[in-house]
């Protein structure tokens, strides 16, 4: 498969209608509605919801590659699709019957987070939920939310084994979750990733699943991939399709500025050389984070675990390398840069928000 730039996968008219859109959606604070036009067509938030259920079921390294291209095409659409279709990675856990009713939507979208900021009371059928989540990109254009809870019996949280809370995820239907303002960041302002709450919310037994490949309900290659690789790579290919972008950006932008008439053709130079060399070394990067997820996917096929390691570090190493670039050639971009109207500062914007996110970021060691 090529590793390519990211936008060999997509239509050009696509990338026109997700970037005639960006300007508006960042004031809507949500996906453009051509935005989402085009994501229900082609069927994105549903890349990893299982084939038993209308989904895509892609296989992890075509999945990752079509987000880097649509984080490429800009970061708040890339953002949203990926933890939305992520979370549509759940219907391989779901019991069967619960999500048949509930995937089989052309308009499907399941938003949420990962914070276990919210409590499960076990009662007669099912659990009370209470709780108050933030940062769940989509959240206003979801069908269902999803929300990790503290299960509780009685006023008791349930233990594991080892002693540590049980925390369980479980799927709501949008109408039954408040959802409220909370983003307030400079950088991906189309996500809508607002807060949501519950209160005292009774769901049955069915609507909580376990993520832990014993316990896949489909029984697919993709459902025994791990959680915490298959997130790595997916925000990893995020950022290094953000970075992508504004690494385009940059050689009209050094042509129209020509680096400054007052400096001379050696300083000119030399900026052009650097776009080279930071241009070569992201996509070197890029090529061998692949690499890293196709053998993780292969081995999974073959029972082999040992490739897994190396997913976590190349994604990391790729989120390094793509905030590196973008910085080193930011200071050369001039006011444009700084201007929160430019397509250049929207990109920069998004890509110094999504790479703060704890899980790229909170390796063992500095790389």
């Amino acid at each position: 498969m090529s590793d390519n730039h990211p936008s060999y996968l997509l239509k050009p008219e696509w990338v026109k209608t997700i970037r005639d859109t960006a300007a508006e959606a960042e004031k809507m604070a949500m996906l453009h509605p051509d935005q989402l036009k085009l994501i229900y067509e082609q069927g994105w938030f549903k890349f990893l919801v299982p084939k038993a259920y209308s989904g895509l079921q892609l296989p992890l390294p075509d999945m990752v590659r079509l987000e880097e291209s649509l984080a490429w095409a800009n970061g708040s659409l890339g953002w949203v699709v990926t933890l939305c279709s992520g979370a549509g990675w759940f219907g391989g856990f779901l019991s069967a019957g619960i999500a048949q009713q509930l995937l089989n939507n052309t308009r499907l979208c399941l938003a949420g987070s990962g914070a276990s900021t919210g409590t499960a009371t076990i009662t007669d059928g099912g659990y009370i939920i209470n709780g108050t989540w933030k940062y769940a990109s989509g959240a206003h254009h979801a069908t269902h939310i999803t929300a990790n809870c503290i299960i509780k019996n009685g006023n008791e949280s349930v233990l594991n084994a080892d002693g540590s809370e049980l925390i369980l995820p479980f799927i709501f239907d949008k109408k039954d979750v408040a959802v409220f303002p909370a983003w307030k960041y400079i950088g991906m302002m189309a996500t809508g990733s607002d807060a949501y709450k519950v209160h005292n919310l009774f769901v049955k037994a069915d609507r909580c699943f376990k993520i832990d490949p014993d316990f896949a309900v489909v029984n697919a290659p993709l459902y025994k991939y791990p959680f915490l690789q298959l997130a790595e790579a997916t925000l990893a290919a995020n950022i290094s399709g953000i970075a992508v972008h504004f690494l385009d950006l940059c050689g009209p932008l050094f042509d129209e500025k020509q680096l400054g008439k007052r400096q001379n053709n050696n300083h000119r130079e030399s900026i052009k050389l650097l776009l080279s060399e930071l241009t070569a070394n992201l996509h070197k990067t890029r090529a061998e984070f692949y690499g890293a997820v196709d053998a993780s996917w292969q081995s999974g096929l073959t029972g082999d675990a040992g490739y897994l390691t190396e997913v976590s570090a190349a994604s990391r190493q790729l989120a390094k390398t793509a905030r590196e670039s973008v910085d080193k050639l930011y200071p050369y971009c001039g006011l444009q840069a700084a201007n929160p109207d430019t397509e250049i500062s929207q990109v920069w914007r998004d890509l110094h928000t999504a790479s703060q996110h704890s899980l790229l970021n909170n390796s063992p060691s500095p790389l």
